[in-house]
């Protein structure tokens, strides 16, 4: 079975990083599809400066009409913070043995010992690490707890993620493409162009909804 990537985040608003990157790591790994994760809770950034009901709505506007790309809003039905570990396992339980992958960006995993349960990651999917040039630290930079958890686990090709559930660890070059949600927010709050830093449909809701101004 191909794997299903999971892409989670505050998505505040999305932009055409997260739907590039998306984009890129479901052709490179031959991926079914990969799920959009809106997170409710945020357990380590600020709450959102949108609702998650807009949030979701620019969300299902962006990825509308994009193969592979679909929007998954389980977190946000869920009360409490939103741990990755719940949304993993309630996606194992829906989707049996097919292959998980768990797509994060390199800071993220560097800092993955602060989230919660985070050992049973491992157990629930594949680790997707997105990295962005320049290539970053070798493993042996990573935390020593990180280092120990990882050590064997490292694939040796991408084909490799398909063969199995989870548990193992994958590096996946990006192209370099610097946006961020906190550069979009900012440039709408001094009045200056997102344009083709989100998708037109976005945009679109975005002046409609007066968000992320003064």
């Amino acid at each position: 079975m191909r794997p299903v990537g999971i892409l989670g985040g505050t998505f505040d608003p999305v932009h055409v990083g997260h739907l590039r990157a998306a984009i890129e790591i479901r052709d490179a790994l031959d991926l079914a599809q990969v799920r959009l994760v809106p997170a409710h809770v945020p357990p380590h950034r600020p709450q959102p400066a949108a609702s998650a009901a807009q949030r979701l709505a620019m969300l299902r506007l962006a990825v509308r009409g994009v193969a592979g790309l679909t929007v998954d809003d389980r977190e946000l039905e869920r009360a409490g913070p939103s741990y990755t570990v719940d949304t993993l396992t309630g996606l194992r339980a829906q989707l049996g043995r097919r292959p998980l992958c768990l797509l994060v960006g390199e800071d993220a995993f560097v800092g993955l010992t602060t989230w919660h349960r985070w050992q049973e990651l491992f157990e629930l999917a594949h680790l997707v690490v997105m990295q962005r040039p320049p290539v970053a630290a070798p493993i042996q930079e990573l935390p020593p707890a990180l280092a120990r958890a990882v050590a064997g686990r490292w694939a040796d090709s991408a084909q490799a993620l398909a063969a199995s559930p989870a548990g193992l660890v994958w590096r996946q070059a990006l192209p370099p493409l610097d946006i961020s949600a906190t550069r979009v927010r900012a440039a709408l709050r001094a009045g200056r162009s997102v344009r083709f830093l989100v998708t037109d449909s976005c945009l679109r809701y975005i002046r409609r909804h007066h968000l992320y101004t003064d």
